[in-house]
């Protein structure tokens, strides 16, 4: 009979777990088109229209670009920005995010793929994707909440200022191999006599037209008014058009120039594979000098770079995704199966490694984005531009390219933090300034993990050593101490249990009276471990041998049960009026013992009363 109500438990059990996964909830939650799709409208579609023609005349640019950061050619960055726009659209549940490459995923991947092979940056976007997916799965998005904020503002502005140092060569129309920000300003001024005017001119000349048009969005004439006419509204329209997507109209005007000057004028991006990608399974195995490197080979050459890519995807976009989310609460669950589900898929087109543009996003918002669909009419911009435009990619000169990239990450230098991050608490410019200084200078996955690894010591040193309050507590006459109250600030757990009874024993034998005695206030306890109530049980005996009262209170049911689990004699105060019996027995027993008897007069320092007993020293 046990068995068959075992078996129905079961069954119920699966059948349970079966309706709440096949519910309407749950689909709305893990396909969250079907909550918008029902609801759209031709408001929403112009919206999305509008949005979606501006990100894709930023990512297309950036998209090349990125490449380059990566090591790559150019059509990879193209590859990686369409895939990603048509799976989130699906599956994301903010409908700012557009997703696609970016600066700090790029040079991750460059990080990574070796000897500039793209078959390990598409392998890396695969892996990524299952990673990230597995991740999802097993609800392991809480992981992300051990890397703080100090710690991403110093790996983002670390990663930022690699980025633009990496981009110097490009400005200055050299060429030369580095690996870090040390080494590309070393190179640089060892390459000085090199430089290429006419590339580091329209280099700086870019800049400067990139970082005015950015100002002109914020310029109150671009800011559409209630009361405007028509053909006004339409011109403010067309400026801040001309604003968000200025990285085209930089590269389309460089590229013009290029083609009318000569051949040599300026370095230019060079020929760029046309048309759409082959959607093929990721390589599982490469080439290398006429060696084929079979897949384990291919993962142990990545090392960290599987885990520390993933993270970094993730990390940028729950971030992204919890600014654009207007106050509404994140699933960082969902984003990460959408995250998961747009790199594997992107893998089977050649993509790089994506997670979420915090540009980009940007400017989806301000175009007035309504619903995810407007990242179809991005990717679909994108595709375009690879089946008609990429004979003409090969004009876009290589120092305006530089001048691209250089003004999206110079705005990703996050110095406005440090003065609130010392504000707030000046221990957490350890793991900032940590963190960037060892990204900078070493290398960027190091960083972040100096940056957890400084983050969780923090962390274990307050766990360890908890601050503690010690105030004695006088007889209601002030005729001399009633007890010692010692009030520790953190739980109770074997980091600090050496500390805690350090502690005590120190307030314990303080006073002149070495029989006063000790409340231990544990209000401050959420639950207690072995290794803790053996630390407890020792301080007990301490105090017994002595024979000094040493009295709990406060004690939550879970930390009751954790102390009388190994201490017999363990005294217990639920109230103040159980304080006084436990102090009345003490004084008792010293009298028996001997000791001059204190006086008898009442705790005056609680209010809370009960009825209280004294059995053999153990308050009931």
């Amino acid at each position: 009979m046990n068995q068959n109500s075992n078996t129905r438990s079961v069954s119920d059990i699966v059948q349970a777990r079966a309706r709440k996964f096949f519910s309407k909830k749950t689909l709305h939650q893990r396909l969250p088109i079907t909550q918008w799709l029902p609801k759209y409208n031709l408001e929403s579609l112009e919206g999305d229209m509008v949005a979606g023609l501006t990100v894709g005349l930023t990512v297309i640019p950036q998209g090349i670009a990125y490449a380059l950061v990566a090591g790559l050619t150019p059509n990879y960055g193209l590859y990686s920005a369409f895939m990603g726009c048509f799976v989130y659209m699906f599956l994301g549940s903010c409908k700012d995010i557009t997703i696609g490459p970016t600066a700090i995923m790029s040079i991750m991947t460059h990080e990574y793929s070796v000897d500039k092979n793209p078959d390990y940056a598409i392998l890396l976007c695969f892996l990524s994707g299952i990673i990230i997916f597995a991740a999802a799965v097993c609800n392991l998005g809480f992981l992300i909440t051990f890397i703080s904020k100090p710690v991403i503002a110093g790996f983002t502005s670390a990663a930022a200022i690699s980025i633009a140092s990496s981009q110097l060569k490009g400005l200055f129309g050299l060429s030369y191999q580095s690996e870090s920000v040390i080494e590309a300003f070393s190179k640089l001024f060892e390459n000085i006599g090199d430089t290429r005017w006419q590339d580091l001119t329209l280099g700086l000349c870019s800049i400067v037209v990139l970082l005015l048009m950015r100002k002109l969005k914020d310029l109150k004439i671009t800011k559409v008014q209630p009361d405007d006419s028509t053909y006004v509204r339409i011109g403010r329209k067309m400026l801040f058009l001309i604003s968000v997507g200025r990285n085209a109209i930089v590269v389309i005007v460089a590229g013009i120039i290029a083609f009318a000057a000569k051949s040599d004028t300026f370095t230019l991006t060079g020929d760029i594979e046309a048309g759409l990608p082959a959607f093929k399974a990721p390589p599982f195995s490469t080439w290398d000098n006429g060696t084929e490197i079979y897949f384990s080979e291919m993962v142990s050459n990545v090392g960290a770079g599987i885990i520390i890519i993933p993270l970094i995807s993730i990390l940028e976009s729950i971030a992204i995704a919890s600014a654009f989310a207007g106050g509404k609460t994140i699933d960082a669950t969902q984003e990460m199966y959408a995250l998961g589900m747009c790199n594997i898929l992107g893998a089977f087109v050649q993509s790089i490694p994506v997670t979420g543009s915090f540009s980009r996003t940007a400017v989806n918002s301000t175009s007035g984005v309504k619903t995810p669909a407007g990242g179809i009419v991005t990717g679909l911009l994108v595709v375009l531009a690879l089946a008609f435009l990429t004979p003409y990619f090969k004009y876009i000169p290589k120092a305006t390219l530089s001048a691209v990239i250089i003004c999206a990450v110079i705005f990703m230098v996050e110095y406005e933090t440090v003065r609130p991050i010392w504000k707030a608490r000046q221990l957490d410019q350890i793991p900032l300034w940590g963190t960037f200084l060892t990204c900078l200078f070493w290398k960027l996955e190091f960083g972040i993990l100096v940056g957890v690894g400084i983050n969780l010591a923090i962390l274990l040193y307050g766990v360890a050593r908890p601050k503690v309050n010690v105030s004695t507590v006088l007889r209601k006459d002030e005729s001399g101490p009633h007890y010692v109250l010692v009030e520790p600030r953190s739980g109770l757990f074997f980091p600090s249990v050496d500390h805690i009874r350090g502690q005590v024993t120190k307030a314990g034998v303080g006073p002149a009276e070495s029989s006063v005695m000790v409340v231990v206030d544990c209000k401050h306890f959420t639950g207690i471990d072995y290794t803790a109530t053996k630390g407890m049980k020792s301080l007990c005996q301490d105090f017994e041998r002595r024979h000094q009262p040493l009295v709990f209170t406060n004690v939550t049911p879970g930390v009751e049960r954790g102390l009388c689990s190994l201490i017999d004699d363990i005294v217990i105060a639920r109230s103040s009026d159980q304080i006084d019996a436990a102090y009345k027995s003490s004084v008792a027993s010293s009298a028996a013992n001997g000791k001059v008897e204190p006086s008898n007069d009442h705790l005056s320092r609680f209010s809370q009363g009960s009825n209280a007993t004294v059995e053999n020293g153990r308050v009931d």
